[in-house]
């Protein structure tokens, strides 16, 4: 979890996809304050990368996903 330059909270969350893909492989990074939202209103996250899921499992078990890091790379060298 980091704080990036916009003040944006992000935090790692596991991948439910609602198409095939990915979703049993990796983490991935989201605006934090969605992963409560959807939380409350069982709405889906997207994260960096694109994927969009309803998270509901620990995304500690997963490595994170390349795309998403690579993004999240991009961030803190600003």
């Amino acid at each position: 979890m980091s704080d990036l330059d916009s003040g944006t909270t992000l935090d790692k969350e596991r991948v439910e996809q609602f198409d095939q893909g990915d979703h049993e492989r990796y983490s991935h990074y989201v605006k934090k304050n969605k992963i409560v939202e959807s939380a409350v209103l069982g709405e889906p996250v997207i994260a960096l990368c694109g994927k969009a899921w309803v998270p509901s499992r620990d995304p500690g078990k997963f490595p994170v996903c390349p795309d998403c890091k690579k993004i999240y790379e991009t961030f803190k060298g600003d």
